[in-house]
């Protein structure tokens, strides 16, 4: 198929293979539901079960073949273990989305080393592992995809005790460029999707009109150019874009969805 004459089809991702962590958090379950609009087959992986079968439930309603593994990536095994029942499924993995991790939100001396420690496992170590794991099956294939979730926080520090989730997404973004430069050669990109606030259950009272939400919220959108939070969609073209042939010439890259926000 000429590309140029059908750019759209560079973006074509119907039928491929996706496993997401973190499926029923507020970034996996976007990218579920993304992907599923795409016509992934999908592999859903979240501790929560409850919610796992919501966003199961919506995406078979979507017409999507779902399979859902209740678990959270906290070691080697269990990450060698869901590539492992991926391929087991469906035969192969085109694209993992690690969206699994975790904040805790203290400053520095009222903060424990065993809580900083344990949102750096969350946050650097299991998306490591995670790509570790895709990376055997990928290179196998002689292609893949595997997209991380950093933050904007990865680049910018915060006053109000970030100093363990700061980190984690700066490491996140280390990994990211050091496996670009890595499996490059093996016909597999690993990029970042960087999102500031977006609309989600955990960020849903920024949204409201109460005089606290109205000014945090106003504080935050005085450094966003565009004027406004994040909505769900606009991660969709970030995502659509890593997952696809479209951005087989881009790999090592943090992709900040935050309205401008880095930039000033």
């Amino acid at each position: 198929m000429n590309v140029m004459a059908n750019p759209l089809s560079m973006f074509d991702i119907k039928d491929n293979v996706a496993l997401i962590t973190g499926a029923s958090g507020a970034f996996g379950m976007v990218a579920a539901r993304i992907l599923a609009g795409a016509g992934c087959k999908l592999v859903l992986v979240a501790g929560n079960q409850a919610a796992l079968d919501d966003i199961a439930d919506e995406c078979h309603g979507m017409g999507a073949e779902v399979t859902t593994i209740n678990t959270r990536p906290t070691d080697e095994d269990i990450c060698n273990g869901l590539v492992a029942q991926t391929i087991e499924a469906y035969g192969k993995l085109d694209i993992l989305v690690v969206a699994s991790g975790m904040n805790k939100v203290a400053l520095i001396n009222d903060m424990t080393p065993e809580t900083f420690n344990a949102v750096m496992d969350a946050n650097v170590n299991q998306s490591w592992l995670l790509a570790r794991a895709a990376a055997g099956q990928m290179k196998t294939q002689g292609h893949g995809k595997i997209v991380l979730v950093s933050s904007a926080r990865g680049l910018l520090g915060h006053p109000a005790g970030y100093t363990a989730y700061c980190a984690s997404k700066a490491a996140t973004d280390g990994i990211t460029k050091s496996l670009g430069c890595e499996l490059g050669a093996h016909g597999i990109t690993v990029n970042a999707i960087a999102p500031t606030v977006f609309r989600s259950p955990l960020t849903a009272w920024m949204f409201e009109d109460s005089e606290e939400a109205t000014k945090v919220r106003n504080g935050f959108l005085a450094r966003v150019p565009v004027g406004r939070l994040g909505e769900p969609e606009d991660l969709a073209g970030p995502l659509l874009f890593l997952a696809s042939k479209a951005s087989d010439f881009y790999t090592g890259h943090i992709l900040y969805a935050d309205g401008g926000y880095t930039a000033g």
